[in-house]
């Protein structure tokens, strides 16, 4: 890593931070640290659902389907990701839930990567 360059393995490394591996969060000098943006690899079994609906999120996100079937909740509105690759949007503001129907692996971009903001 000396050389600005970091190489892992999304689901090795995903264990050491909630699955998040790149952001704000990252130490000073890690490659993978970044104010602007935020990179999660969400592993999910199946039955495994968000606790708490996220209420007053403050960053846009991209939630893309690597494999399962992954539902989110939005006030009024629920959207399915059944096939690899459907992915979904939405901006600040936005209230949110999830539930993970079968296995899911799913890949996250949030932006900016907010120091400080953690949901519950």
């Amino acid at each position: 890593m000396d050389d600005g360059v970091y190489v892992g393995n999304a689901g090795k490394d995903a264990a050491v931070d909630r699955g998040w591996l790149l952001g704000h969060f990252k130490e000073q000098g890690d490659p993978r640290r970044s104010e602007a943006v935020e990179v999660k690899w969400g592993v999910h079994p199946r039955g495994e659902r968000r606790v708490q609906w996220v209420r007053g999120e403050v960053r846009t996100a991209l939630l893309v389907l690597v494999s399962g079937r992954f539902r989110l909740e939005f006030p009024g509105r629920s959207v399915l990701l059944e096939e690899q690759g459907d992915y979904v949007v939405w901006g600040a503001g936005v209230d949110h839930s999830w539930t993970a129907e079968q296995d899911s692996v799913v890949l996250t971009v949030r932006w900016p990567s907010v120091s400080g903001y953690a949901a519950p």
